[in-house]
């Protein structure tokens, strides 16, 4: 099959891209406008695949998105594409609505037309795939049950608001125009390649480089982690597998404080990599507790029944197992984030 992957140089789309081509042996075409968050060199090992198209471009031009369409004719398309980070979304809201909101838009704008365009056999087996967040079904006390994927949408951020209403936007397309969609609402992905801006990224290369490690108020906030990998094998799953129209929670089925995720890391950078020639005797005298953010969720969790019970999908990394990899995988490629430290 030939996947039409958007936001495919950032750190999910990177591991989503791996798994088709080196795992699925499936073609992919991978648009990316190369932001702050967006690194080729994350694809080097599939870079020279015959497999592998990269397209320089934003989805929200039009045109370009268009000739890509018509040029590749792909048979899924996942889409990927979007601004992330909440503290980004607070200090400038203007990119997020503009690439999550409108690119969206012109993403299912141009899908539309393309599919119509499709013989009627092609037009079956087409499917446009939206990767969403947890974040747009706003956040729970302690003691709630987790999302579901009928629970309505109560998003806190400019970041999670504009998620929202590109997932409102998909559902618009397929209800009024009859696109084959389906959508994803993940929890935290953690893992290999992931921008140094996000929680486990920046305590693992603070803690290395001797520097404060912030954490948001008490450390208390919750938040459920789903390792990469398993992530994007949901993903893949659901594009060739799931029901047309449906919407699928996916999430690690772990639940942890912001405060003990940074304990962790800091206990396994204890054993692997002792400190030496400080004063300090572990990572985590490291952490300082600095102001919490503006409008911040307490806690995220998703019930991820349905993709059980429907695709057989479960993920295959505990936090325990998941959080080893990564922290060994930073250590292993110190050149990757200096570099990106070095360019910021």
């Amino acid at each position: 099959m030939i996947f039409l992957v958007t936001g495919g140089a950032g750190f999910i789309g990177t591991s989503l891209i791996c798994h088709l081509i080196n795992d699925l042996n499936h073609k992919v075409v991978n648009i990316d406008k190369l932001t702050y968050a967006g690194d080729t060199d994350s694809l080097v090992s599939i870079s020279n695949s015959p497999l592998y198209t990269f397209e320089k471009t934003d989805i929200c031009n039009k045109q370009e998105m268009e000739d890509i369409f018509y040029k590749y004719s792909p048979d899924r398309v996942i889409h990927l594409a979007a601004e992330s980070h909440v503290d980004r979304s607070i200090n400038g809201p203007s990119e997020f609505i503009n690439t999550n909101i409108v690119g969206t838009s012109v993403m299912l704008d141009v899908a539309k037309e393309y599919w119509l365009s499709l013989t009627k056999n092609k037009r079956k087996s087409f499917c446009f795939h939206h990767v969403s967040t947890d974040e747009v079904y706003g956040d729970l006390e302690e003691k709630d049950m987790p999302f579901e994927e009928s629970h309505s949408y109560n998003p806190s951020s400019p970041y999670s608001a504009s998620k929202a209403s590109s997932d409102h936007l998909v559902r618009a397309w397929s209800r009024t125009y009859n696109l084959p969609v389906v959508i994803t609402n993940c929890s935290n992905n953690y893992g290999p390649y992931q921008f140094p801006e996000k929680l486990i990224p920046l305590t693992i290369i603070n803690a290395l480089s001797n520097k404060e490690i912030p954490v948001y108020g008490s450390g208390k906030q919750i938040r459920d982690w789903l390792y990469v990998k398993d992530h994007v094998e949901a993903i893949v799953l659901v594009s060739l597998n799931g029901g047309v129209g449906e919407t699928y929670n996916i999430g690690g089925h772990n639940e942890i404080t912001n405060l003990d995720v940074v304990n962790v890391v800091c206990n396994i950078l204890d054993n692997l990599v002792p400190l030496k020639n400080t004063n300090l005797q572990k990572y985590s005298e490291l952490i300082t507790f600095v102001n919490d953010r503006p409008g911040h969720d307490f806690r995220y969790a998703v019930n991820a029944n349905k993709i059980n019970k429907e695709l057989n999908w479960r993920p295959k990394e505990t936090f325990e197992t998941g959080i080893r990899k990564t922290v060994e995988w930073y250590l292993n490629n110190r050149k990757w984030w200096a570099d990106i430290e070095d360019s910021s």
